[in-house]
């Protein structure tokens, strides 16, 4: 491993609250698509995986673009928490400042449950194209598949419990409406782990 991944993992144990469990949800996300490339990689050209072609190079195209969108997830949730933190050190000394102190709470905690939700989005795609690949891929790599796969639906719960931290921080329609979503994106995500789940476990007997 060099310096740099080094150098993220002591920023993640530091005692600072950011990078925290979103930051990490985005970077387990962004591990998952390249595991999920490199199974694809390993099947595209391959006689033997005739069946496994399309799924293989869709997974090459769209985890190659879904890595990037994770990375830049990752450096969102911090700033995104940065920013409740900033709102709550604001004054509040007097009614006006009070006033303005918990518009910008919230503002800034609408982002905070956004941006772990569009984490579990990201992952629930990835989960969705997996079975597929799990049936047809390359058999010599199904355990990294199934790695894939498992890693995929932390990122999404992880993120999840993000959501719902920010949610019952405050009484708010939008930020229940984002949990709402989420959870349907978490049970869609389940169902498909469940579903790779079994196709690995034949596989491999």
């Amino acid at each position: 491993m060099n310096e740099g991944y080094i150098s993220v993992l002591n920023k993640i144990a530091s005692d600072s609250p950011t990078p925290g469990g979103g930051t990490v949800a985005a970077l387990t996300l962004s591990h998952a698509n390249s595991l999920a490339m490199m199974v694809a990689r390993l099947t595209l050209g391959k006689s033997k995986w005739e069946n496994g072609q399309n799924i293989a190079n869709e997974i090459v195209i769209f985890s190659s673009e879904s890595m990037d969108k994770s990375l830049s997830l990752a450096e969102e949730d911090a700033k995104a928490f940065d920013k409740v933190m900033n709102a709550y050190r604001l004054p509040k000394s007097n009614d006006l400042e009070t006033k303005a102190r918990n518009e910008m709470i919230l503002v800034a905690t609408i982002g905070a449950a956004h941006t772990p939700s569009l984490i579990t989005i990201e992952s629930e795609k990835l989960l969705s194209k997996l079975p597929e690949l799990a049936e047809f891929g390359n058999a010599n790599a199904i355990t990294d598949l199934a790695a894939s796969a498992e890693l995929a639906y932390t990122a999404a719960y992880i993120a999840s419990l993000n959501v719902k931290i920010n949610v019952d921080s405050l009484d708010n329609d939008e930020l229940r409406m984002i949990q709402e979503n989420t959870m349907q994106v978490l049970s869609k995500s389940k169902n498909s782990l469940e579903l790779i789940r079994e196709i690995v476990k034949k596989r491999m007997n």
